[in-house]
């Protein structure tokens, strides 16, 4: 039975484990964004997160805390000036992992952590790009075609309409001309 057992331990020893995932959430803290392998990266999450909350609070206890876990003085200053800050307002999830695909030497599969509200350009398309089924962008398809039939039929009716004006104001001007039948009929 797997009680227990939710840690990934990425094969190495305790004392390895923790300061390669010191030494990656302080590198996440400065540069905002790393390219790793996708363990360490579901791993670093669950290291960083728990910090991100904690500094959100701004106590000499907290800041104690957290050096404790990454040991490096810069990167808590700048958790606690820059991150939290930007992070106030929201419950969780600071990061996101995005995957990039295999390695090619060792066929790992690799992608990047990154902080949320620290990528403009994800920011700025922010808005999810809903795909559209094969059904529905065919539909779409005939519904835009027969938008420019109607588009198309107005200015015909539009053209149409102008001569007509036209024809009206000749009948009032012209004498109304003879049909066929009236003239067969003159002619016996």
């Amino acid at each position: 039975m797997r009680h227990n057992k939710k840690f990934n331990h990425l094969s190495r020893t305790a004392s390895h484990r923790a300061s390669m995932l010191s030494n990656m959430a302080c590198s996440l803290i400065r540069y905002k964004r790393i390219t790793t392998t996708v363990a360490k990266a579901k791993a670093l999450r669950k290291y960083v997160e728990p910090l991100i909350t904690k500094s959100k609070d701004d106590t000499t206890n907290s800041r104690r805390v957290v050096f404790s876990y990454l040991k490096e003085k810069e990167a808590v200053k700048e958790l606690f000036k820059e991150i939290s800050v930007k992070v106030a307002e929201r419950p969780g999830g600071y990061t996101r992992i995005i995957k990039l695909g295999t390695r090619q030497d060792d066929g790992a599969s690799m992608c990047f952590i990154e902080f949320v509200d620290f990528d403009e350009n994800m920011a700025k398309t922010s808005k999810k790009k809903t795909r559209a089924r094969r059904a529905g962008r065919h539909n779409a398809a005939k519904e835009q075609v027969a938008d420019g039939q109607e588009t198309a039929s107005e200015e015909v009716k539009s053209d149409v309409e102008k001569p007509a004006l036209a024809e009206d104001s000749k009948t009032e001007e012209t004498p109304v001309e003879k049909t066929s039948e009236e003239e067969s009929v003159k002619t016996e």
